[in-house]
Order: C-alpha cells, then sequence, then structure tokens
C-alpha cells in the first residue's frame, strides 16, 4: 500500500516548528503535478508557491533562438516560487515538471503574510533561497567546465536524493534538453555508465544500480550543492505526522 499524502513529505513544512506549521496547513492544497506539466513562464505572474513530495521540478532558462537549459531542479528537499517572498512576483525563468507527482500547493498572498510575521518560515525559506541560489551557481560551473558524463552523474544523484525510487522515467531526448547538450553526448555517457554497471537502461527508464559509482564518477559539483544545503538547512527532519501520533 503507497502510503498517504503529507505535508511532512516535504523538507521544508516537515521543519516548521508545529504552532508554525499550523498557521498555513489548512490552507495547504495537495495537486497533482503531470509530466511536463508548466507551473510558471518567465515574465509571468506567480499565483502559488508549490513545495513538491513526490514531483520534481525543473527551473530553466530558455533563449530568443529556442535553446534552453537547467538552472536547478526543486524536489521534496524545497519550494518552486521563491520570487514570491524576496520581493517580486515574477521571475525570468521557467518552472517545467519533470518528474510527475504531487505538491502541496499555498497561495502567494498567504506565502507572503506568514513571512511578513518575521518568523521560523520567513528564516527557513531565506535559508533554502541561498542554498538554491548555490545549486544555480554551481550547474553554470558545471555545465561549462566539466564534461557531458559528470553532469549527467550531478543530474542523477541530484534526483535520487529526491525520489523515493532509484528508477527514473525519462528519455534521453528530455535529459538532453534538461542539461542543454547533445542527445548524442547524452547517449555516449550514459552508454559508458550502462557498462561500467553504474546504471541499467531501457526506453524511457533508467535504473541507478550503483549510487558509489556515480559519486566517483561525478565532478565535485554535486558534493558542493549537497553540502550547503545540509550546512544551511541543519534543523531538517521529518517532523511526526499529528495523526499518526494519535493513531
Amino acid at each position: 500500500m503507497p502510503s498517504p499524502h503529507s505535508p511532512n513529505q516535504n523538507h521544508l513544512l516537515s521543519a516548521l516548528p508545529t504552532a508554525e506549521f499550523e498557521l498555513v496547513a489548512a490552507h495547504l492544497e495537495l495537486v497533482l503535478l503531470r509530466l511536463g506539466e508548466i507551473l510558471y513562464e518567465p515574465g509571468g505572474s506567480l499565483q502559488h508557491a508549490y513545495f513538491p513530495t513526490t514531483a520534481i521540478v525543473s527551473l530553466h532558462y530558455v533563449t530568443e533562438s529556442g535553446g534552453s537549459a537547467e538552472a536547478a531542479g526543486v524536489g521534496n528537499e524545497g519550494m518552486v516560487g521563491v520570487s514570491l517572498f524576496m520581493g517580486g512576483d515574477t521571475t525570468s525563468s521557467s518552472a517545467m515538471v519533470q518528474t510527475a507527482g504531487h505538491a502541496y500547493r499555498l497561495e502567494a498572498r498567504l506565502l507572503r503574510q506568514a513571512c511578513e510575521r518575521a518568523g521560523p518560515m520567513q528564516d527557513l525559506l531565506l535559508r533554502y533561497a541561498q542554498a538554491l541560489m548555490t545549486q544555480i551557481c554551481q550547474t553554470a560551473v558545471c555545465n561549462r567546465h566539466h564534461s557531458v558524463e559528470q553532469q549527467l552523474c550531478r543530474w542523477l544523484l541530484l534526483n535520487l536524493d529526491r525520489s523515493p525510487s532509484n528508477e527514473f522515467i525519462m528519455t534521453q531526448e528530455l535529459i538532453a534538453g534538461i542539461l542543454g547538450v547533445r542527445r548524442d553526448d547524452i547517449t555516449e555517457a550514459a552508454e559508458k555508465l550502462h557498462h561500467a554497471g553504474f546504471i541499467g537502461y531501457r526506453r524511457a527508464h533508467i535504473t541507478v544500480l550503483e549510487r558509489t559509482g556515480l559519486e566517483c564518477c561525478a565532478c565535485e559539483c554535486y558534493a558542493v550543492v549537497k553540502k550547503e544545503l545540509i550546512r544551511l538547512l541543519p534543523d531538517v527532519r521529518y517532523r511526526q505526522d499529528i495523526a499518526a501520533s494519535m493513531a
């Protein structure tokens, strides 16, 4: 039986003190995010913040010529819509669902109200925003200086941390679009990892078989992003589900 949906599945929501969480709990709306769904586009007004639980969202930039590349990914460790509490309601990036799943949605005005109280939620989200900026900066460095194989390993490891499974439904073409590289380069990199026994691959499915192998092949970018997330959010723990404790 699949586990019931709970805000506790999102690390930020689970880290809020109970009193602070209860101020927004009644307004959290569970939504299904479908593969390829666009949550917001460049210049568009952000109406909601999203706290993914099982979905993974890609934040990416699109050039005038139509090219694009991922700047960061957001899963159960974070939130989509940091612009809402940092002084704006628009963004220059797009947010696209790369792994279908669920998230909890909160209206923009309610998120702002929670942050205006200058309490635990504001502090938590500001620290998360700093961790997200680290990921964006590290992605830029990785795309410029590291091989496609290293970029693929970094991307797989980050998404493995966000997923309850070691299997991803993902085409090579979609991965190439996310990383901003040629599909042939992804095919070559995936074949190397497959032959090494680190991943299994069949049509539109990638299975991580040996995580330590990917970690050895990855550049330092994965470790930098993960270390910074842990440093900035040391208090992130799963808050015990009140309903479960009363059962």
